[in-house]
């Protein structure tokens, strides 16, 4: 349970006076310290998570990392959270941090607009040494983002909240809701789990994210749209004209979407601000002053365009065999049974309970995915698929109804979950749904003309498609692909072998 104000921890030493806030595993209280009179903060582990399969793992690292902290406090940094004590409550542990006055960067810009160039400067450079001192000590913060850097009344930056344990989720949250503040995590933090997670990389993409928000006052571009969806980062400086070139391109080199491409440590990204020594010009004692010379034209050299290298065999024999064939093979046999004996078996109405069944197999997979923006046809698919079933039985119409308004119930909660504005969510389900619904008329029109194999091989070519642009593109760069995109094939497989048991019953049934 959540504790309440007024309860006493620590034999009376701490009193609960508020939650501050939650996410993930962590809980986050403010108290005060009875004897001294002061404010602090106390960071927990939810209780509330305890079911999880993960909670223990999340609570032994957390009392690990809380350790290390409280040790690497004992010598304290001028623009680092103190944290001054560390105890279990009942099993649980805490972490006490001083609580600091002020408003945060994130609070600062809201109010204020974009700040300027010099008290942005001072406030990147104090938190750099911070972070600094922190990677020097062999740890990460993992979220210096505006929210957790406090401006005190004194002007001075404070680095708060270290990301503690933060690469373990609950099961039943997504990457994207790991990543609260997206805008300031570089793609690898939010896709290829706790290693990525544990490189400085990852604070210097976060600085310099903070960095351009604070000088722009506008959020960055996500790094994951950048990466799935091709979207660029537009240069802070034609956001803000006035900014410094060699900022412009710090910030820039801060945010490199590879990790290879940004500075490898903190303190070289933080010569990257400063400003560059004008060029030394060489003094004589006495000038000669020679007469213009002839001006020659310059050679025009020969341009040639670039060629693409072909990819190796190497590379994609490295793909293929990351594809998990096994399981394909045994699932698209499964389903092809079952799509057999549904179309024999079964009477009308339960063939359109099956179809229903088969696309909320695939539709949860697409609300918990950060591909789903990179992959808009992977959500209408299903309809595709059902229309054409559904109006092979004469009860297109409710079929219809019921998965178009199915679809965009889901579709739209997925899309306010990811742009966080209804009116961005209703902009991309229209965009999104008209290729949708001209395949699904196009699919009724084959089913009605009895060309039921043209409908289903339209589906299965489509499948096709959307497995090499989603898996291919996305995950097979590194040779990997993880485990939610693992489920991601196995649940288009299903519908395939589906499709192709129903083409199976179609084909015995017309000649019986």
């Amino acid at each position: 349970m959540v504790w309440q104000a007024g309860q006493l921890l620590h034999n009376g030493k701490y009193e609960i006076l508020e939650v501050l806030g939650r996410g993930g595993f962590g809980l986050t209280y403010k108290a005060r310290h009875r004897q001294l009179t002061l404010e602090v903060v106390i960071k927990t582990p939810d209780i509330l998570q305890k079911r999880d399969t993960e909670y223990e793992d999340y609570v032994r690292q957390f009392e690990a990392e809380g350790r290390k902290l409280a040790k690497f406090s004992q010598t304290p940094h001028a623009h680092i959270v103190r944290i001054s004590d560390f105890f279990t409550e009942g099993q649980v542990p805490c972490l006490v941090m001083d609580f600091i006055q002020g408003q945060t960067l994130m609070e600062r810009v809201k109010t204020q607009g974009k700040l300027s160039e010099a008290e942005c400067l001072k406030y990147i450079r104090q938190i750099g040494s911070a972070l600094e001192a922190v990677h020097q000590a062999g740890m990460v913060h993992r979220d210096a983002h505006p929210g957790n850097i406090m401006i005190q009344p004194n002007g001075n930056a404070i680095l708060i909240d270290f990301g503690i344990a933060k690469e373990i989720i609950p099961a039943g949250s997504s990457s994207t809701d790991y990543a609260a503040n997206p805008s300031f995590a570089p793609y690898e933090q939010v896709y290829k789990g706790s290693k990525a997670n544990r490189q400085p990389s990852v604070d210097i993409y976060a600085l310099a994210a903070s960095f351009y928000y604070a000088v722009t006052g506008q959020k960055p571009t996500p790094s994951m749209e950048r990466r799935l969806d091709n979207r660029p980062l537009t240069s802070p400086k034609e956001i803000n004209p006035n900014l410094s070139d060699h900022l412009n391109k710090a910030i820039t080199l801060g945010m490199a979407l590879e990790k290879e491409n940004r500075p490898q440590s903190m303190s070289d990204w933080l010569q990257q601000l400063e400003l560059p020594p004008p060029p030394v010009e060489k003094k004589y004692r006495q000038e000669k002053v020679n007469p213009p010379q002839p001006r020659k034209e310059p050679k025009v050299a020969e341009t040639t365009a670039p060629v693409n290298p072909k990819p190796s065999e190497n590379s994609l024999q490295k793909k293929l065999k990351a594809l998990p064939w096994g399981w394909l093979i045994g699932v698209f046999l499964v389903y092809g049974v079952i799509g057999f004996f549904l179309f024999v078996a079964a009477s009308p109405p339960r063939r359109i309970i099956a179809v229903a069944v088969a696309m909320a197999v695939l539709m949860p997979g697409a609300a918990t995915s950060p591909l789903v923006f990179s992959a808009y046809f992977f959500v209408l698919f299903p309809f595709f698929l059902g229309w054409m079933t559904i109006i092979v039985w004469n009860s297109w119409s409710l079929g219809i109804f019921i998965g178009t308004a199915f679809g965009v119930i889901l579709f739209l909660a997925v899309a306010h979950h990811e742009k966080h504005t209804w009116l961005n969510s209703v902009a991309s389900l229209i965009f999104i749904i008209s290729p949708g619904l001209v395949g699904g008329i196009a699919s009724g029109i084959l089913a009605k003309m009895n060309h039921i194999f043209a409908g289903i091989l339209m589906g299965i070519v489509f499948q096709g498609l959307l497995i090499l642009n989603i898996v291919f593109k996305e995950e097979c760069k590194g040779n990997k692909i993880s485990p939610f995109n693992i489920f991601l094939i196995l649940a288009v497989t299903n519908l395939s072998g589906l499709a192709s048991g129903w083409l199976l019953g179609f084909l015995l049934h017309s000649k019986g």
